[in-house]
């Protein structure tokens, strides 16, 4: 069996070569760009490309403001910080996911509530949060408290893992009973949409995740989503040191963050934001034909985007029978030159997490034993 999956894989790229799970592809203006950066010496954060950047991936997304920052961890930490959690403070979210999420909650001194997955998405479910907060929360004054801790619940961060949205209609409807913030790490999902609407456009604040084996890469890099406007002034303000424009004096107004991209990563990202469109066709269309072959293996399931849902496949995942089956495949794959991962380490087995609070976790626990990704490439 695992050998039809590595015979398919090794065909469906065309190469006998290792595989890996997902590396970018620079086949656009790319190189025309960064020499212009070189050749006009704008290659730090002044420059065209920074603001084209920005504008090209509000537009894209419909977001009234997008604001890069060096990275989607430095992104999620500047939409903590402007929805306004502070130090114990907790944040609703969800064990499966990378450890940047739990990690930019960590800096400010809040604490993660880890809740479960739903089963179609791999996402943060709104029935579960409702249920933990039904019987954990209550609201006084439009500031909801966790009744056994006393702390204020501040906000509400689902991951949209591997590219596939959660229920996000539902969710918000949940964060505004209970006066949350809906932040959405969209790190994984440029390209995916919700019901017609792009992913990181539900929430008060979206992030975006730029890293070499993203979508689309600027190196590094991500990027802050608004729905308002001015809110997404105030991001770019103090994510640049928070200084007040002059043509010579150096006046600061806030405490400002250094978090802002350089124009030569800005200039790879409008490159790659050129050929999005033809990339997301490249990765459904594998997707598809990952979907066709696991239909004819009975004990490996693929997992398809969910219902209402448009997700770009940013990698790829397939569903094994149980915790043996999994190993064995990631074994036997990884020994035959195709590159495949389990899912990440769940955040509430982490030492710095393992102590915070919990649901019952089951369909974390299910795909944690069971999900593995495939490699996920932009096919030549």
């Amino acid at each position: 069996m695992y050998k039809e999956v590595v015979s398919f894989i090794h065909d469906l790229y065309g190469t006998e070569d290792f595989i890996p799970l997902h590396v970018p592809t620079f086949s656009g203006n790319e190189k025309k760009y960064l020499n212009e950066c070189i050749d006009t010496t704008f290659v730090s954060s002044v420059g065209k490309f920074v603001n084209r950047f920005e504008e090209m991936t509000a537009e894209y997304t419909g977001a009234a403001k997008a604001v890069v920052c060096v990275n989607g961890t430095n992104a999620l930490h500047m939409a903590m910080m402007i929805a306004g959690v502070e130090r114990d403070d907790e944040v609703i979210t969800q064990a499966l996911t990378f450890i940047a999420t739990c990690n930019a909650i960590s800096y400010i001194g809040a604490h993660p509530v880890f809740i479960d997955v739903d089963r179609e998405t791999m996402g943060l479910s709104p029935t579960a949060v409702l249920a933990w907060l039904k019987e954990n929360a209550e609201v006084k004054d439009k500031v909801c408290y966790n009744k056994r801790t006393g702390c204020r619940i501040k906000a509400c961060v689902p991951m949209h893992t591997f590219g596939h949205p959660v229920r996000l209609e539902e969710l918000a409807e949940v964060c505004s009973r209970y006066y949350l913030v809906l932040i959405e790490d969209a790190a994984e999902s440029l390209g995916s949409f919700y019901k017609g609407k792009h992913t990181g456009t539900f929430g008060k604040i979206g992030v975006i995740s730029f890293n070499g084996n993203k979508t689309i890469t600027t190196g590094g890099g991500g990027m802050l989503l608004f729905r308002d406007e001015e809110l997404g002034k105030y991001a770019k303000h103090i994510t640049t040191q928070a200084k007040v424009p002059h043509r010579w004096e150096f006046v600061h107004d806030h405490i400002g963050y250094n978090y802002r991209m350089p124009n030569i990563n800005a200039a790879l990202g409008c490159a790659q934001m050129e050929q999005l469109d033809n990339f997301l066709v490249n990765k459904r269309e594998t997707a598809e034909k990952y979907k066709v072959f696991f239909a004819n293996q009975p004990k490996i399931k693929f997992f398809p985007e969910p219902e209402n849902c448009q997700s770009n496949y940013w990698l790829n995942a397939a569903v094994l029978e149980d915790k043996h089956h999994q190993q064995d495949f990631l074994r036997y794959t990884n020994d035959h030159g195709v590159m495949t991962r389990p899912i990440w380490e769940l955040m509430s087995r982490l030492p710095m997490f393992n102590d915070c609070q919990t649901d019952d976790l089951l369909n974390t626990q299910w795909f944690a034993d069971r999900v593995v990704n495939l490699p996920s490439s932009v096919r030549s």
